[in-house]
C-alpha cells in the first residue's frame, strides 16, 4: 500500500462524479467494450428515465483493485433534454442538476469529468470514466479509464430481475475471493506495507483508560462538506497519551497486522542519518505505552482481517 504522504492517485479523487455520463450505441454488453450492435440510441431516447447504479467495475469485473479501493456503486441518475444530467445528492436529498456536454464520437464531459457511453438502452446503462491528459484519452492499459458504471431501471431491477439495488450492489463472490488472495499473501509477511493493503473497515483503537484518548481525522472536501470517498484508503489518526514519560509530537506511518501489533513504517521531518534512531524510538513507545494503553482492532475488508497501513499523529504530555 502507498503511503499517506505520496499524492492521491488521479482515479480516486474522481471517483466521486463517476455517476454520469455519454452517449453511444445499444450493445449487449455489461462492463466490456465487446458486444453486439443494436440501434443506436442517445440520452435524448431515455429522456426523465430515472436510473439506479448496481455496478461498478474494473472491465476484470471486480470491484476492488489490488491497493484495496472499492469501486462503490452508489448513484442514481436521470437525463433531462436537451443537455441536463440530474444527479442524486445524499448532502441535498434530492436530484442535482449537471451541465452535460458532447465532446466527440461517444465521450461527453460531466463535472470536469469524461467518460464514454457503452450502452445506452431503455432499461439500463453502461458507462466508462476516461482519463483525459491534453485532450488525450488514455489507453486501456490506464487504471483510471478501466472503470465501469451500470445502471437499471426501477421497473427493470423489480418486475424483470425481481431483486433490489441494494441486492445487486452487493460485493460478487469473486470479490471475496480476490480479497481473501490478498490477505493471504499479507499474512505471509504481516509487517510488509509493500503487502498491506487498504482496509474497507479501517483499524480502530479504543481507549483502555481515562489518560488517552483517540480522533479519526476524516479528509473533508470543505468546498461540498462531505468526506471524500478516499478517506478510508489513508486512515489518519490523533492519539493523546495524557501522562506520558515526556513530552513529544510525531507523524508517522505504520503497518497494522491481523493481531493489532503497529510496525513503524515511514516518519515525517526527520533526516536521513536519524531516521533509524527515531524509528527505534518510536517503535519502542508503540511496544510500551500504545499497545497497553489501546485495544486495537485490525482493519477487515468484506469481513476478512489483514494487514493495512495507517498514519498516526501521537502526542505524549507530560503529568500537570
Amino acid at each position: 500500500m502507498k503511503s499517506k504522504y505520496l499524492l492521491v492517485p488521479a482515479f480516486v479523487c474522481s471517483l466521486f462524479f463517476l455517476a454520469c455520463n455519454s452517449d453511444s450505441k445499444k450493445q449487449a454488453t455489461d462492463g466490456s467494450k465487446s458486444g453486439q450492435q443494436t440501434e443506436e440510441l442517445g440520452f435524448s431516447d431515455v429522456n426523465g428515465i430515472r436510473f439506479y447504479e448496481v455496478k461498478r467495475r474494473f472491465k476484470n469485473g471486480l470491484s476492488f483493485n489490488k491497493i484495496g479501493f472499492q469501486q462503490e456503486p452508489t448513484w442514481i441518475i436521470q437525463f433531462k433534454a436537451p443537455d441536463t444530467m440530474l444527479a442524486y445528492s445524499p448532502e441535498k436529498k434530492g436530484m442535482e442538476a449537471f451541465y452535460l456536454q458532447f465532446d466527440h464520437g461517444k465521450v461527453y464531459n460531466f463535472a470536469r469529468e469524461f467518460f464514454r457511453a457503452i450502452t445506452i438502452t431503455k432499461d439500463s446503462l453502461v458507462l466508462q470514466r476516461l482519463q483525459v491528459d491534453g485532450r488525450v484519452i488514455a489507453g486501456d492499459d490506464d487504471e483510471r479509464s478501466d472503470v465501469f458504471c451500470t445502471y437499471y431501471t426501477r421497473d427493470y431491477i423489480e418486475n424483470k430481475l425481481h431483486t433490489t439495488v441494494g441486492e445487486l450492489q452487493r460485493p460478487t463472490r469473486a470479490d471475496t475471493l480476490f480479497i481473501k488472495s490478498l490477505a493471504e499473501k499479507a499474512a505471509k509477511d504481516p509487517a510488509n506495507p509493500e503487502t498491506a493493503f487498504a482496509a474497507r473497515q479501517p483499524v480502530d483503537f479504543k481507549p483502555k483508560g481515562p489518560y488517552v484518548t483517540v480522533e479519526k481525522i476524516s479528509n473533508v472536501d470543505p468546498l461540498n462538506n462531505r468526506t471524500l470517498s478516499y478517506d478510508y484508503l489513508y486512515p489518519e489518526y490523533r492519539l493523546v497519551i495524557e501522562k506520558s514519560y515526556k513530552a513529544f509530537a510525531y507523524r508517522f506511518s505504520v503497518v497494522v497486522d491481523t493481531k493489532g501489533k503497529l510496525t513503524v513504517n515511514r516518519v515525517e521531518g526527520v533526516m536521513k542519518e536519524d531516521l533509524e534512531p527515531r524509528k527505534r524510538l518510536i517503535q519502542g513507545i508503540l511496544d510500551v505505552y500504545v499497545r497497553n494503553l489501546y485495544q486495537i482492532s485490525p482493519g477487515t475488508t468484506l469481513g476478512i482481517p489483514h494487514s493495512s497501513e495507517i498514519t498516526l499523529n501521537l502526542v505524549g504530555k507530560l503529568a500537570k
